[in-house]
């Protein structure tokens, strides 16, 4: 398939056009249907971008479309991914006089005392609507609050050490904006698609992996929305074949994006989460944003599985000694004023930069050295906690209203 050369844009688009809109008429790509097109040796796809109620009425588009697709000259493979724009309505919505709450608040009147319903809310809960992926038992996000700290780094490596400690792994990367899984795992094989509409991730490592930058041109930027972005990545979890009856996924990694923004927040409300791990590096300016992220999950309710200090020294090549770039110590301070677990660190390491660059998670060849010996020491942590049911299971907070 390599050695065909990328089918003609023109004569696709001309294709996806004799495929009609059901509620304007228009051929789809008049109608403004077709999003994110993908042209590469052999294969073709898009994005059917439509509202949450019309899903049903577009299944038989996109099956048509996915037809007129394999229809043009080179085209071997053809998928048409459907997709909804917007969250469900009427969850969580406030009355009309009410300001807006956060999850988990519970709102008390001064002087009042709290009944004992109330005290039932401040248990700690899973979020309303929470839902888990078929076929898997834990799903654990690996956040960061800013970028550049090497969470992609260390979600790669966490999950192949959970894959060599003996468990069924998949990771899916969840950064629409800047995917990184496909480079630090050397997987280019594009997703098949299943007899039931469902995506095949590929396997490597141990690992099953799901990227969007598996779907997309290497150089294509993702110029989405928030609602499109989140909606891609609803697909991604729910609509791939992570495991099955027989043998279901032991864990999920999901590599988060950076930050604490509208993705973020989609995946800690709706994804049941076993817990998340939070990476920074030993500087305040990291660190001042891992209590935002460690904010964000307090108020969704997702357990805190520990804190990762990464780039936490350099060590000398001549003696060995730790010299700590970016100062040292200010992750394990943090976890500790926060009530966090402490993982561990992981150094500054020229074979793991280079291992990333390579597409071989480090952990897999480097299990005897310190940082391969951190990276399986911290995933039995992880495992240990999701798999007691073990956590930091913030209350929610109570605000006191006149």
């Amino acid at each position: 398939m390599t050695d065909l050369p990328p089918p003609d844009r023109a004569v696709v688009l001309a294709a996806l056009e004799t495929v009609r809109d059901p509620k304007s008429g228009r051929g789809l790509v008049a109608a403004g249907l077709v999003q994110a097109l993908v042209l590469r040796p052999g294969r073709a796809g898009f994005m059917l971008e439509v509202a949450p109620s019309d899903a049903g009425a577009y299944a038989p588009v996109r099956d048509a479309a996915e037809a007129a697709l394999k229809g043009v000259a080179g085209v071997e493979q053809a998928q048409v991914v459907l997709t909804t724009t917007t969250e469900p309505s009427g969850q969580g919505a406030a009355r009309p006089d009410e300001p807006p709450q956060a999850p988990g608040t519970v709102r008390v009147r001064r002087g009042a005392r709290l009944s004992n319903e109330a005290q039932a809310q401040m248990q700690p809960q899973q979020a309303p609507g929470a839902m888990r992926p078929a076929h898997v038992r834990h799903v654990v996000a690996v956040a960061s609050g800013k970028g550049g700290v090497g969470k992609s780094t260390v979600a790669v490596n966490l999950a192949a050490a959970m894959a060599l400690l003996g468990r069924r792994v998949g990771l899916l990367d969840a950064d629409v904006y800047g995917p990184s899984a496909p480079r630090m795992t050397g997987v280019e094989a594009e997703p098949e698609m299943t007899a039931d509409k469902k995506l095949k991730p590929p396997e490597a490592w141990g690992l099953k992996i799901m990227s969007i930058g598996l779907l997309v041109d290497d150089a294509a930027p993702m110029i989405w929305r928030g609602p499109m972005a989140s909606s891609a990545l609803n697909q991604m979890l729910n609509d791939v074949a992570w495991g099955g009856e027989a043998e279901p996924l032991d864990v999920l990694v999901i590599d988060m994006p950076p930050g604490t923004g509208d993705i973020q927040l989609t995946l800690a409300q709706r994804v049941a989460l076993s817990g998340a791990v939070v990476v920074s590096t030993p500087q305040e300016v990291a660190l001042i944003d891992v209590r935002r992220g460690v904010s964000m999950f307090e108020k969704t309710r997702v357990p805190i599985l520990g804190v990762i200090e990464n780039m936490a020294y350099f060590a000398d090549p001549a003696t060995g000694a730790q010299i700590p770039i970016f100062g040292h110590g200010g992750a394990k301070a943090t976890a500790e004023t926060l009530g966090a677990p402490f993982l561990g660190e992981i150094p500054i390491d020229i074979a793991l930069r280079q291992s990333c660059d390579d597409g071989r998670p480090y952990v897999v060849e480097n299990q005897t050295t310190p940082t391969g010996q951190a990276f399986l020491t911290m995933a039995s942590a992880v495992l240990e906690a999701i798999e007691a049911g073990e956590g930091m299971k913030p209350a929610p907070a109570i605000v006191f209203e006149d």
